[in-house]
C-alpha cells in the first residue's frame, strides 16, 4: 500500500471511528507505529485530523456544527444504553428537564413506561414523540428554534427557566474537557443550557464517548457543574481515569451494567 493511500484510509478510519490509537492504526494497517506517528502528523499538518496523546481525532474548527440528522445516526446503539442507564436516576413524580439532543432524545422510549412524570423542554423532537402520552405532562419552552438542533432557545426560553425548578436536568453537548468544560457551537443555545443547569436540583449530562476532550466555540459549564456523566463503554480508559481523578462522577453504560434505581 502506497504511504498516501495508507494516509487516506488512516484519516477515513479515525473519522468513522471517531479516533484511532497509535497501536490499534498500526495493527489495523500493518505498519511500525513510528510511520503512523509519522503519517499521523502530516495528516495533521493538512488539518485532516488532530493529534492526540497515544493517537487522533477527527479534526473539526471549534464552531463546527454536524446537522441534527448527521448526529442522529452516529453511534446510535452507545446513546440508546446512555438513555437506558439514565432511567434509573428518574423517580415517579419527579418533574425534570431534558435537553434537546439526539443523546436525549432516546429518553423518550423510557419515559413512556412511567405513569406520572412532568417533562421540561425544549426539544421539538422529543415533544413530538411524547405528545400522545396521557401519563407525563409535558411543559414545552417557548423561543426561537434553531433549525440545525431542533431547539428552542434565546431570550424568551431563558427568562421561562429563571422561574422554574426542576428535579433533574438531562442535558446534552457537544464536547467536555477539563480545560474548557462544556461546549458547544452556538453562543445562544450555550447561554439556554446553562439556565437549564442553573434551575435543575441535580445535572446529569448524557454524552458518548466521541464528546470527550471535543471542543467547541462556547462554553455553557465546567465539569464542577454536573453531578454525573453518563457515557459509553468506548470511553478510552486514560479519559476515564483523567476525569475521574479531577473529581468528575463517570457512570459507563454498557450491556453487561445493571441498570441503576435511585434509592
Amino acid at each position: 500500500m502506497f504511504g498516501e493511500e495508507r494516509k487516506s484510509m488512516i484519516s477515513k478510519y479515525i473519522i468513522e471511528h471517531g479516533r484511532g490509537s497509535v497501536l490499534e492504526l498500526s495493527t489495523t494497517f500493518k505498519v511500525s507505529e513510528s510511520t503512523i506517528r509519522r503519517d499521523l502528523k502530516e495528516l495533521e499538518d493538512e488539518k485532516l485530523i488532530k493529534r492526540t496523546h497515544g493517537g487522533a481525532i477527527p479534526f473539526e474548527s471549534v464552531n463546527f456544527e454536524p446537522t441534527f440528522g448527521e448526529k442522529e445516526i452516529r453511534y446510535q446503539s452507545e446513546k440508546e444504553r446512555i438513555a437506558l442507564y439514565s432511567g434509573g436516576f428518574i423517580q415517579e413524580g419527579d418533574i425534570i428537564l431534558i435537553d434537546s439532543g439526539t443523546t436525549t432524545l432516546h429518553l423518550a422510549p423510557i419515559l413512556k413506561a412511567f405513569s406520572n412524570l412532568t417533562v421540561v423542554t425544549n426539544s421539538m423532537t422529543l415533544m413530538e414523540q411524547l405528545k400522545n402520552e396521557s401519563n407525563i405532562d409535558i411543559v414545552m419552552l417557548g423561543g426561537s428554534l434553531r433549525q440545525e438542533t431542533q431547539a428552542i432557545v434565546g431570550p424568551i426560553t431563558d427568562q421561562i427557566l429563571q422561574t422554574l425548578h426542576v428535579d433533574t436536568a438531562f442535558i446534552a453537548t457537544n464536547g467536555i474537557s477539563l480545560s474548557a468544560g462544556l461546549t458547544t457551537p452556538n453562543l445562544i443555545e450555550a447561554n439556554t443550557k446553562r439556565y437549564m443547569m442553573k434551575c435543575a436540583k441535580r445535572t446529569i449530562l448524557l454524552a458518548d464517548h466521541s464528546k470527550a476532550e471535543k471542543i467547541s466555540f462556547s462554553q455553557f459549564g465546567t465539569v464542577a457543574d454536573i453531578d454525573m456523566w453518563i457515557t459509553d463503554d468506548h470511553l478510552p480508559k486514560e479519559i476515564y481515569q483523567k476525569f475521574s481523578e479531577a473529581g468528575t462522577e463517570i457512570h459507563v453504560a454498557n450491556s453487561h451494567h445493571t441498570i441503576p434505581t435511585v434509592s
